[in-house]
């Protein structure tokens, strides 16, 4: 006879999860200790990592933070070219002076 399927509040999800995020340990060696199938957990965590919601970033995040990067990059090559041009005219201002 089938095993009637369970049900997990949201609550022991996260909590199952973090178990697996925390320790390091394997989905499966958690599954087997809660009393579940391993596939379950497995899947749980791989969408708690894809949100973000182990700590790491999610997938949204990590494209900002990846524009944002080479945005900074942008930004810092263009003050770099100011404060070259700043400097070539205070020394032509230097020699117009004289």
């Amino acid at each position: 006879m089938a095993e009637k399927k369970r049900k997990f509040d949201a609550e022991f999800r996260e909590g199952a999860v973090r178990i697996v995020v925390e320790t390091g340990r394997s989905a499966a060696e958690v599954a087997r200790e809660l009393g579940m199938n391993e596939t379950t957990l497995a899947t749980w965590v791989s969408r708690a990592r894809k949100a973000g919601g182990d700590g790491t970033l999610g997938t949204s995040e990590r494209e900002e933070l990846a524009r944002l990067r080479r945005q900074d990059a942008e930004n810092r090559k263009r003050i770099k070219e100011l404060e070259m041009e700043r400097d070539v005219l205070k020394r032509c201002m230097v020699l117009w002076v004289k």
